[in-house]
């Protein structure tokens, strides 16, 4: 039996992706063999991987003067690569709004004068800063900003308005789950293991103006032109995560694409926040118009309650929702793949609970 799976990740993945899959596990499109076992220098993966970049390019869109390239490392190897690649000024803002954001400052400053122009930190990152243009070095190379905070279940619900400084996005936790406009952005960059697939893959769009802004120390794994002038093809990419995640993309588009998720995604976390709300027994300290629909975490009245309601809910099937470390209590990443049945399962659960134990 298959549980409910809400880990931040690894994550569940589409049944119907995995059902496909399975089923040509062992011969390829007639080619004899598996997907994962084909040459990365064949004509065979070289569709793969233009079919799943073409895909991408549509389901998001990504506009025609941005190159999108499949690297190793996962999003924390943008950490480096960001200040790396933009490194003109030797100058990077940042929001801290988040534990993968502070991350990500501090890796920053190994490279160029990175600074905190605005934080959440002091109230546990429940909210998102409002961030303005006067918060900016106008020679700065860019700001970086983390989109939705996978740990703490906050999200910007704004594009900030700073001129002409180009904005980095880590998209990791909310790649594909809502319409976005990519052109507002000069770089974004996701880790495949929540939206896009299996670990090993991360995609990196680039707006084609900002690659030549690149360190004269930049290693050539780091350098987005290297990928971009081998179409991916630099070393041997993660091939499999890569079909992997053109037949999610596939799927994505089948099911009424980018547009027909969001309405799901937001009918889901609904749900749940809905369940929270209008309990005197579970909370959520993230300021309601910052809340995520991606990663919803939530609270018990005692730690002790907290570990009581994890323990139990497995046997439900509702598996993985212990809290981040940094942040406790409980957390339920209920991405793209987790179907509406999974939250209403989630939802029962949770008054069950409540009534048995307040």
């Amino acid at each position: 039996m298959r549980v409910y799976n809400f880990s931040a990740g690894p994550a569940i993945m589409p049944e119907e992706v995995l059902k496909r899959v399975q089923s040509k596990l062992l011969n390829y499109e007639g080619k004899g063999m598996s997907a994962m076992e084909i040459s990365h220098r064949s004509k065979a993966y070289e569709d793969i991987n233009d079919e799943a970049e073409s895909l991408l390019r549509e389901l998001m869109p990504v506009p025609k003067n941005y190159s999108i390239i499949f690297v190793q490392g996962g999003a924390t190897t943008q950490f480096e690569a960001v200040p790396l690649n933009l490194n003109k000024n030797k100058k990077g803002d940042y929001a801290i709004t988040g534990h993968w954001a502070e991350r990500a400052y501090i890796e920053a400053q190994k490279f160029t004068d990175a600074k905190a122009i605005a934080s959440s930190k002091e109230a546990t990152y429940s909210y998102i800063p409002k961030i303005t243009k006067a918060m900016i070095r106008p020679d700065a190379d860019y700001l970086h900003i983390c989109q939705n905070n996978t740990i703490f279940g906050t999200r910007f619900n704004y594009t900030p308005d700073i001129g002409n400084v180009p904005i980095v996005n880590d998209l990791s936790s909310c790649i594909l789950s809502e319409e976005f406009d990519v052109s507002k952005y000069g770089v974004l960059y996701a880790c495949g293991q929540k939206n896009i697939g299996p670990v090993g893959v991360t995609v990196v769009i680039i707006r084609n103006d900002l690659l030549d802004k690149a360190s004269p120390v930049c290693p050539s794994m780091s350098h987005w032109a290297t990928h971009v002038k081998t179409k991916s093809i630099y070393n041997t990419p993660p091939t499999f995560a890569i079909y992997m995640a053109m037949e999610v993309f596939r799927h994505l588009k089948e099911t009424g694409g980018v547009k027909a998720i969001q309405t799901q995604n937001r009918d889901k976390a609904k749900r749940l926040y809905d369940c929270i709300d209008n309990s005197s027994f579970y909370k959520n300290i993230v300021v309601k118009e910052d809340r995520s629909i991606m990663n919803v975490p939530f609270y018990t009245p005692s730690k002790e309650l907290d570990a009581k309601f994890i323990k139990e809910a497995e046997p439900h099937g509702l598996v993985t929702l212990k809290g981040h470390e940094t942040a406790g209590g409980m957390r339920a990443s209920i991405y793209n793949a987790m179907p509406v049945a999974g939250i209403d399962a989630l939802v029962a659960f949770m008054k069950k609970f409540e009534m048995e134990n307040r």
